[in-house]
């Protein structure tokens, strides 16, 4: 795989260089005749530029021929003409309201010309591969993902890592508003079934980024809207069916704009699947509202959206002596003597409430202030055999001369929370002048709670043995500024200050380590652009600080995590033109006090960190489009990196003395950071309407934990899919798309995650180890309509 995309790279650099010509223009405003910067001017998905501060552009390298152009601008309406090669255009764009543009996005998303290294998926992008698994798995093929699945089949609790950093790290907004979960710092999309089918578009900052809110970014950003201005009326049905009697339904409708000012959007999912791992099912339901007034200077936007989640629990994983035997195997529920326990679920409901306020104050100026509640509550169920009276705060049981110590009992363990808070930023742009003040405020406050609601012996109803609290409290404030200094040149900078406080009363096995911490960080970067006709370049350099989450301070008292520190350096360069683009971004992540994965898990699969004092992550990323002919084009991206933690301590478990051995290491691997990660997708276009594709995947040796040893690894793997498309257009309906996708089409068995626990017994060192496979080879249909 690593070969075939390489080859792939190569030959499309070769034949990209024979194309010669030019189309070049002035993009002016309609009203007023004056020239309008920063106006992107495309022909394909493969060609884009931006027209410089007096409003011209210029794209070389296209053959002889008619194409079709497309000019846009915000707060202005699209024109899109068809142009001969050789032609000057001349474009006047048409004012809209700025209202209609979702301004809050603009303040967290980087700008085209942002010297970060970024991935933008469109609407259309988006629905291409929305079949409804999980968000993860619609990024799949951007540069530096590996993607995985608790079920197996990409539906349920899945995840994601960018750069080997995962969820965790992953600094992800909804229209700008912070997602990642307050304690644990992750992102559970379970808890949004099919919200990628209300998003308009989806941008991926690889490294630190430009600052956002919430959580700080130490691998990636994920930022999605759903509030982009549809102007007509629409209804869609989606329905797919797949493999392991997974289906989706989805039902969409949107008024455009009412009278000139109201609109209103709309969507109704819901998603089952009996997984491919044993009794992983899922039974998903949610739904979405948003409705918006808009005038010339103002907007108001109010958003309801909700997920409803029950998934059978398959985060154990499966031992490595039962992987060649039984791959689906899972040991949920198996402590109930005979059948499995039908009810070992996680259960969660969580709603959103977001309400926006946008208002321009002139062409230059213009304010939004958001507020925002999310509200979840929820638990997981769990038969636990064997287990001691005294853990749960229960008396032994005298019967004459026997004393019962242990019973067979079922739990649940709870969730009820509120997080609100509300962003707000001050935005000025004027020709080569962009300035921007933003920040949020937010708090958590959550309940954790535990009950038992059966057992053998004799328990009070509903008895509840823990019940504890935690509060968080995050604010943040940062301005960032981007200049134009000469003709091609944009300078760029940003600071941020973050402080949050964190209070834990006690923790379901620990209940007295309270802990109490406020933390202050500062976050700069910096950065210069470069911008010619179809060619781009930025450095960069960036510092984030992140705070530990909640599982990193149940360690101990005496063991306490150290907030986190990285230096980000990012070069990047690309050149676009209509038959072949390239780009490479090199990257080198500085840790100090990087919290690390040991590759131990707990009870509900979090799995426990450490703090190291130095380690890296240096790469480079390499990414490339084709299209030497209309009916055929190809894309593939590879990235080699190298992951390291100079010096690394282990620790285990000396079943044969007690206590614990250590071991140092040096220049280790990070674990869960594959040296190389690629992606490739190959495109035919035999007939008008058909598309028919192959996708490829391929993620290098990963290692479950930062000893670097052969014993405890995740296997190499490239996996192939195929899809086909057709879209009929006007028959019956608006639009109807028909899909068939083949996945895995090799019947590769692979694993992208797992986890490892290794103790001393008997003299010898032994390694537990657990994995997540990944289904063989299995199949989705979709009917798609646009009425």
């Amino acid at each position: 795989m690593k070969s075939s995309l390489m080859i792939i790279m190569a030959i499309a650099m070769h034949i990209g260089l024979l194309a010669q010509t030019t189309i070049k223009g002035k993009v002016t405003e309609k009203e007023s005749n004056l020239p309008v910067p920063n106006a992107t001017v495309s022909i394909s998905v493969n060609l884009a530029t931006v027209s410089d501060g007096y409003g011209n552009f210029s794209i070389t390298g296209l053959r002889q021929g008619t194409y079709t152009v497309t000019v846009s601008g915000v707060g202005y309406r699209t024109v899109t003409q068809s142009v001969q090669t050789g032609a000057e255009l001349n474009i006047a764009l048409e004012r809209i309201p700025l209202m209609l543009q979702p301004v809050e996005i603009r303040a967290v998303r980087a700008g085209e010309r942002a010297p970060f290294a970024k991935s933008n998926l469109s609407k259309k992008e988006i629905e291409k591969v929305n079949t409804g698994q999980d968000l993860p798995f619609v990024l799949n093929q951007l540069p530096s993902v590996v993607v995985n699945s608790d079920a197996g089949n990409g539906v349920g609790y899945t995840g994601l890592r960018i750069r080997g950093s995962d969820a965790t790290r992953i600094n992800v907004t909804l229209n700008g508003i912070p997602y990642n979960d307050a304690e644990s710092q992750g992102s559970f999309f379970v808890d949004l079934p099919d919200f990628v089918s209300s998003v308009n578009s989806i941008q991926v900052q690889r490294g630190v980024g430009t600052s956002s809110n919430g959580a700080g970014a130490f691998g990636a950003t994920i930022n999605m809207t759903t509030n982009e201005f549809i102007e007509e009326a629409y209804a869609e049905s989606n329905n797919t069916f797949g493999s392991f009697n997974t289906w989706k339904h989805t039902l969409k409708a949107g008024t455009g704009l009412i009278n000139g000012h109201f609109t209103i959007d709309a969507r109704l999912s819901s998603l089952s699947s009996d997984g491919y791992i044993d009794r992983a099912g899922s039974n998903l339901k949610s739904f979405y509202v948003s409705t918006a007034y808009i005038n010339n200077r103002t907007s108001l936007r109010f958003n309801v959206f909700s997920g409803k989640e029950k998934t059978y629990q398959a985060w154990n994983g499966v031992p490595e002596s039962m992987l060649k035997i039984n791959r689906t195997y899972n040991s949920a529920g198996t402590d109930k003597p005979g059948e499995p326990y039908d009810n070992e679920t996680d259960n969660y409901v969580q709603t959103h409430y977001q309400l926006f306020l946008n208002q321009g104050i002139n062409d230059n100026w213009s304010f939004n202030i958001a507020g925002f509640l999310s509200r979840g509550k929820g638990y997981y169920e769990q038969y636990k055999g064997g287990e001691s009276l005294a853990k749960y705060g229960l008396q032994d049981i005298i019967i004459g001369d026997s004393v019962i110590t242990e019973t067979d009992l079922i739990r649940q363990l709870w969730l009820d929370n509120y997080y609100y808070g509300g962003i707000f930023s001050l935005q000025y742009k004027n020709k080569g002048t962009q300035w921007l003040t933003g920040g949020g405020w937010n708090r958590y406050d959550g309940g954790h709670y535990g009950k038992i609601i059966w057992s053998q012996t004799d328990v009070p109803n509903n008895y509840e043995w823990y019940n504890l609290n935690a509060k968080k409290t995050d604010f943040n404030i940062y301005t960032k500024l981007q200049q134009r200094v000469a003709e091609h040149f944009d300078i760029f900078g940003d600071i941020q200050y973050r402080n949050i406080r964190y209070t834990l009363n006690g923790f379901r096995d620990n209940p007295d380590l309270l802990i109490n911490n406020n933390y202050h960080f500062i976050n700069p970067k910096a950065g210069l652009s470069y911008t010619n006709n179809n060619w781009t370049a930025f450095a960069s350099y960036a510092i984030a600080s992140k705070e530990p989450n909640r599982d990193d301070f149940e360690a101990g008292a005496s063991q306490q995590p150290k907030p986190e520190r990285l230096q980000d350096i990012e070069l990047g360069i690309e050149q676009r033109s209509y038959s072949f683009s390239w780009g490479a971004n090199f990257y080198y992540m500085q840790y100090k006090n990087q919290l690390v994965q040991t590759g131990k898990i707990n009870d509900v699969g979090a799995y426990t960190r450490t703090n190291v004092p130095n380690s890296y992550r240096a790469g480079i990323e390499l990414q490339a489009k084709w299209q030497p002919l209309q009916w055929l084009n190809a894309s593939a991206n590879i990235a080699f990196s190298k992951n390291k933690i100079k010096d690394y301590t282990a620790f285990y478990d000396d079943y044969d003395n007690g206590g614990q051995k250590a071991e140092t290491y040096k220049e280790t691997d990070i674990s869960f950071s594959p040296s190389i990660v690629g992606a490739g997708m190959l495109n035919f276009i035999p007939a008008k309407n058909v598309e028919f594709s192959l996708l490829s995947k391929y993620v290098g040796k990963q290692y479950l934990d930062n000893t670097s040893s052969d014993e405890k690894k995740l296997n190499t793997f490239y996996v192939q899919d195929v899809r086909l498309t057709y879209a009929i257009s006007k028959f019956l309906f608006k639009e109807i798309n028909l899909l068939a996708q083949v996945n895995n089409i090799f019947n590769k068995k692979y694993e992208p995650n797992g986890y490892t626990y290794g103790y001393i017994y008997e003299g010898k060192m032994v390694n537990e180890n657990f994995y997540f496979p990944i289904a063989g080879t299995n199949f989705v249909f979709g009917l798609n309509v646009k009425f």
